[in-house]
């Protein structure tokens, strides 16, 4: 049994880290807090998505003399996915944190219900 948790340790830490990410988005009202969450949960995405995409024994597709058939490699895909989920997600971070800043600078507040009444009481 603890060599089968062992085995799966990877996968068990992204979906930890995509769970505590989903609950932070959820459950708090703070946008950072927020934001927050939702840098965790990429980051368990492409923990997984890294996790199933190396094979042990297999080389880096990078070519080798000598080395011609492509079971011997590893699938590049999965490492380029991550790699152009990782852009996305720091480019939508640092949106999120930019209209952050401009909410905070208009309302005083990062509490979303806050935010929210003013916006109300403001289209009256």
């Amino acid at each position: 049994m603890l060599k089968a948790v062992y085995l799966h340790f990877d996968e068990i830490t992204a979906l930890t880290l995509f769970g505590i990410g989903f609950t932070l988005l959820l459950m708090n009202k703070n946008l950072i807090k927020k934001i927050i969450g939702f840098s965790m949960m990429d980051t368990g995405i492409y923990l997984f998505l890294a996790s199933y995409g190396y094979i042990e024994s297999r080389l880096a597709p990078i070519y080798k003399e000598g080395v011609n058939e492509a079971a011997a490699y590893v699938n590049p895909l999965p490492a380029g996915l991550v790699l152009t989920g990782i852009v996305v997600g720091v480019s939508v971070t640092a949106v999120m944190l930019a209209l952050t800043v401009r909410l905070y600078q208009r309302y005083h507040t990062l509490d979303i219900d806050e935010i929210a009444e003013m916006i109300r009481r403001e289209g009256k």
